[in-house]
């Protein structure tokens, strides 16, 4: 039951989001920018009575991917500026993503960084 509430929950704030991002773009966007999964992971990690350690590892791991999310984020934007359909623009954005991190990941093991 406990899963089925926060499907929902997370579901609904989604939902609204799209929909705000249909109407006007700008704004949708800027939503869909913050950090609306992250903060609603640590909640019911919290509420799921996680230990303090365990969301600060999680923290931890979605700052680490912040640059390669946004990375991925802009080849999406410049290949559907480029008239890339959406499916492959999101192909190459995800793909990115996974190069963007493992390079991150390699560089880190260069300068003995545990990511």
């Amino acid at each position: 039951m406990y899963t089925l509430v926060k499907i929902l929950c997370s579901a609904a704030i989604i939902g609204i989001v799209t929909e705000v991002a249909r109407r006007f773009p700008s704004y949708g966007g800027m939503i869909a920018a913050l950090p609306l999964v992250s903060i609603l992971s640590i909640i019911w990690l919290t509420v799921q009575s996680e230990s303090s350690e365990h969301i600060q590892r999680f923290t931890y791991s979605v700052i680490v991917g912040l640059p390669a999310t946004m990375f991925m984020l802009f080849v999406i934007y410049m290949a559907m500026k480029s008239s890339i359909h959406i499916v492959f623009a999101i192909g190459l954005g995800i793909v990115s993503w996974a190069v963007f991190l493992g390079i991150q990941k390699a560089i880190a093991g260069v300068f003995n960084i545990s990511i």
